[in-house]
């Protein structure tokens, strides 16, 4: 049986290496990786000579430099600068070498700040970004584009998937350049072990956030790669063809944290910092398109926190540098 090469960038990201867990289950896959140090991918002759001396049938486009709020206003111009030229490399090189098949991870934020909920992909390019997030939204727009453009004066088969707020294993918990669960997890945690009486929570807890777990995001991404041309071109659009992944259910972020405080065991007080940014007042994925292509999620948040404490705990030497 003739395996599929299949190279996976960003594998050792939360989202590429939840791709990689579900693509090692199969027998026909040969998967391939390199990490930073064997590839550079903001290089453009490292990344075409990467294809060129590797037979590749399929690319997962998961590398990107990500953050959260407090991280995407700290440093605008690599995010914007390292998005944009991994993705051209690896667009661009991958279209080089012949490969017919290619998968571009992007983002919820993509969508305007004030669109309208839940956000379908008709929003795409309607009104003004997000502006802690911008350069990044920018970026993964332009991710988009590249594969729709590519489609359409070479007819490559280049899709994009744009999952909304993600957690999991293999997160980055970091305790200022992360996003909004794996940061609370680490502070409620933290906060147990030394009988700490409150946690702070920046804002106001009032923004509704929708949130999937990593392996559900994995194994959608796995499905539209995997979906017969037909029918993926009958729910998609040549220059709209980007898919909403998410669950279609938001809570607040201030539940969000309950919710967090009770898998952890955390029994103080949860304080809301008001003087702290909201970020985008609401975010949630009109996901029909996708129901409409056969796929649902499985996880719900508090089964999906309880995963991913469980593998925060397993790995807690790990963070403590």
């Amino acid at each position: 049986m003739s395996k599929k090469r299949i190279y996976v960038a960003g594998h050792r990201g939360m989202v590429g290496s939840a791709i990689c867990r579900e693509l090692q289950t199969r027998k026909d896959v040969e998967l391939v990786v390199k990490t930073r140090q064997q590839l550079d991918l903001t290089s453009q002759q490292d990344v075409q000579n990467f294809f060129k001396e590797n037979q590749i049938d399929q690319v997962y486009l998961a590398a990107a430099k990500v953050g959260g709020i407090h991280a995407n206003n700290t440093y605008p111009a690599e995010f914007i600068y390292q998005n944009l030229i991994i993705e051209s490399n690896i667009v661009h090189s991958a279209h080089l070498a012949g490969v017919q098949k290619l998968l571009f991870l992007g983002s919820s934020c993509i969508y305007p700040k004030h669109a309208e909920q839940p956000m379908s992909e008709n929003a795409l390019l309607t009104g003004i970004l997000e502006a802690t997030n911008e350069p990044y939204a920018i970026a993964k727009i332009a991710g988009i584009k590249l594969c729709e453009s590519y489609n359409r004066q070479y007819g490559r088969d280049y899709r994009s998937v744009m999952p909304t707020n993600l957690y999991g294993m293999n997160d980055n918990f970091h305790p200022d350049n992360s996003h909004v669960i794996p940061a609370l997890l680490r502070r409620f945690h933290e906060a147990k072990e030394n009988s700490s009486p409150e946690v702070v929570v920046w804002g106001t807890g009032k923004p509704m956030r929708e949130f999937l777990y990593v392996d559900d995001m994995a194994a959608a991404s796995i499905h539209v790669m995997e979906l017969d041309d037909e029918i993926y071109q009958s729910k998609t659009q040549p220059m709209l063809s980007h898919i909403n992944v998410g669950t279609g259910v938001d809570c607040s972020i201030r539940e969000m944290a309950e919710t967090m405080a009770t898998v952890v065991g955390y029994k103080g007080n949860i304080v809301f910092d008001a003087t702290k940014p909201d970020g985008t007042p609401r975010k949630l994925m009109d996901v029909s398109r996708l129901k409409g292509l056969g796929w649902e999620y499985r996880y719900t948040l508090h089964e999906g926190l309880k995963l991913t404490y469980a593998w925060y705990l397993e790995n807690l030497n790990a963070f403590r540098g």
